[in-house]
């Protein structure tokens, strides 16, 4: 869907590149998390992609095309998710939605999405009133106005509640299962690991590491099994490696003590990003 080839930018008043020469590529069908701390460039980068910054340096291709190629209709085939939504607070929900449906060839029957949001019964309130929540959801029905082929979504989730955050990423992941791709940045980890196909993390300008969740995941955490259990009233801890758990010492341990918890080695993502990075998020 996008590749992308030593890509650099610099704001024209810098000295030092934003985005200093990075390459990937996101698969049609594809959800691609995009990470990393504030000011590394990934803003910047998606800025890039959406064509609301243009004087890059290196290739940047969209569905096998050059995307300076593209004029304007570029913007039927995305939907566009920005992390501080962005309405008309004057105008209803529903006002703002008709607004940006006059930009499309084939906008989307807005109602299913809004009463599956639930924002169906505040339609005819002003954006102005919304809560945050509230028109960070506006912001999502809006990003699917025109059934893009792709999603670019930032923070998609921050700020929500757990259920409305929940109907949201069930949404995202239809999304893909339909066929849709989606450019994700968030600083919320348990959903990028629900969420993405492959995570990318940049650094400075740099990318630093692109692969899988779970690729990650065993690459940065430890081959072991740590088990507790009590013993004469005791709390016990003891770790196995991989390798230690296939002997009778351990199945011994199984069988004959009182197991309170079982846990892998494996790592989280945000201690990947903080390994990775070097920096810890934010809270």
């Amino acid at each position: 869907m996008i590749k992308v080839k030593s890509l650099k930018f610099r704001y024209p008043k810098n000295e030092d590149y934003t985005v200093k020469g990075i390459d990937f590529e996101i698969a049609k069908g594809e959800i691609f998390g995009f990470l990393g701390p504030s000011g590394a460039g990934k803003s910047t980068t998606q800025r890039l992609l959406i064509k609301l910054l243009r004087d890059f340096e290196g290739e940047v291709e969209y569905c096998g095309r050059p995307l300076k190629s593209y004029n304007d209709e570029f913007y039927q085939d995305i939907g566009v998710s920005f992390e501080m939504p962005i309405s008309f607070s004057k105008l209803t929900a529903m006002e703002n939605l008709d607004f940006f449906k006059q930009l499309y060839r084939h906008p989307v029957d807005v109602e299913p999405m809004l009463k599956r949001i639930g924002l169906w019964d505040d339609r005819d309130k002003k954006a102005g009133e919304f809560s945050k929540g509230m028109k960070i959801r506006l912001n999502f029905v809006r990003a699917l106005l025109n059934n893009p082929k792709m999603l670019f979504l930032d923070e998609p989730t921050n700020g929500l509640d757990p259920v409305n955050a929940r109907i949201m990423k069930d949404m995202i992941l239809e999304f893909r299962e339909q066929g849709g791709t989606v450019f994700l940045t968030s600083h919320i980890m348990s959903d990028v690991d629900e969420l993405c196909d492959r995570v990318a993390f940049i650094v400075d300008g740099k990318l630093q590491e692109i692969d899988s969740p779970r690729n990650l995941k065993i690459k940065y955490g430890k081959r072991t099994v740590k088990v507790e259990y009590k013993e004469e009233g005791q709390l016990i801890q003891r770790e196995f490696t991989m390798d230690e758990i296939k002997t009778p010492a351990f199945f011994e341990l199984l069988q004959n003590k009182d197991i309170e918890t079982l846990h892998s080695g494996e790592t989280t993502l945000e201690e990947i990003f903080i390994k990775v990075t070097g920096v810890h998020l934010r809270g």
